[in-house]
């Protein structure tokens, strides 16, 4: 009997370990608040590459991307009804927010830092002549992108910290009517969390003055990374009380935030969250160098050919037909001409022959 027990216990042990374990590696989470029924985000528990979370906006907007997907969360939907709008908030500093079950959510593996400059270059470039409204912004170091007629709608928004401070301290912003329980104004970390806040109320009340924007056929962008909450971390410690209140009301604020901006574009939205308690290696970017030229040869000792990109089936299938085209017009051309009658199938000589004939 002690043996038979003995199986199932070892058994139910090694569950538990082996889900501490994913918990630690997958702690971070990626949620969808809001999408639109042409957006099919698929309840289940898959992991989702940290690098990989911009070609799932891309791919739900619409747009291709260089590697496939072979993440099984997002599902094919309609491909004649993309989204008009993608909002990203990355939240720092938590690798799980307290958010209302009207989504889905999925562990995030590895989570390393990602931009969305790709997706905007891909709406900057497909769609220069119309007005799409891109915004990638991080208040709390002051970072902030714009494209389009984003300038001219955020024209009002404060982006600097000298700025969130004064418009915390304005009549019509969030203090007057946001619950603080714990947290105070007198604190400059509490002021920079509330002020993260602030500019999420601004970018939906902004938006909504000019409504006809989020009714045009070009797709806009919001991306927004919060470090308030991380900030409050450090001063007051994960266990506080200030801390929990903090996530408390950022959750509360996600939450209709994201059901503003759903509303603002008619539900054609999608509006995503991604927890992260911290990233696992800063973000690099390539540099030229000097020694580029010997340290690419050392690379290459065999003076192999570069990789060929995801446009290379395109370009060689245009330039191949086009000149298979061009060499049957040049066959059919020259037998027609081979094989003419000057006398008949000419025009010149038909000219020709009846000038004579009336000399």
């Amino acid at each position: 009997m002690g043996r038979r027990g003995a199986a199932p216990w070892a058994l139910e042990v090694a569950v538990l370990v082996t889900s501490a374990c994913l918990a630690g590696v997958w702690g971070d989470e990626f949620s969808v608040l809001r999408s639109p029924q042409s957006v099919v985000f698929r309840d289940g528990s898959w992991p989702i590459p940290g690098e990989r979370i911009p070609d799932v906006a891309a791919l739900s907007m619409g747009f291709s991307v260089e590697d496939d997907l072979s993440w099984p969360g997002l599902a094919v939907g309609d491909l004649f009804h993309r989204p008009r709008a993608t909002v990203l908030v990355t939240v720092k500093g938590v690798d799980k927010l307290t958010l209302p079950m009207k989504g889905v959510s999925y562990p995030i593996e590895n989570a390393v830092p990602f931009s969305l400059d790709s997706v905007a270059n891909a709406i900057h470039t497909l769609f220069s002549e119309e007005t799409p409204v891109v915004l990638q912004l991080a208040p709390s170091e002051e970072r902030v992108y714009m494209v389009g007629k984003a300038n001219s709608v955020f024209e009002d928004l404060s982006v600097t910290l000298r700025q969130l401070r004064n418009r915390l301290f304005q009549d019509n912003s969030i203090l007057s009517s946001l619950p603080l329980n714990s947290l105070s104004r007198n604190n400059e970390v509490d002021l920079l969390f509330l002020s993260e806040l602030q500019v999420l109320h601004d970018i939906a009340s902004l938006l909504s003055r000019h409504k006809h924007l989020a009714k045009d056929h070009s797709p806009d962008l919001y991306s927004l990374e919060l470090a308030g909450l991380e900030e409050i971390g450090k001063r007051y410690g994960e266990d506080s009380q200030q801390f929990r209140d903090a996530s408390q009301i950022l959750a509360d604020s996600l939450q209709k935030f994201a059901d503003e901006m759903y509303n603002l574009y008619s539900g054609n939205a999608v509006v995503e969250v991604v927890a992260v308690k911290t990233f696992n290696s800063p973000l690099m970017r390539k540099t030229r160098s000097i020694l580029q030229s010997s340290q690419s040869e050392i690379e290459n000792p065999y003076n192999l050919a570069y990789p060929y990109n995801y446009d290379y089936a395109v370009i060689f299938n245009i330039i191949l037909w086009m000149m298979i085209g061009l060499a049957l017009a040049v066959i059919v051309i020259s037998y027609n001409l081979w094989n003419m009658d000057p006398g008949y199938d000419s025009i010149i000589y038909r000219m020709t022959n009846q000038k004579i004939r009336m000399d």
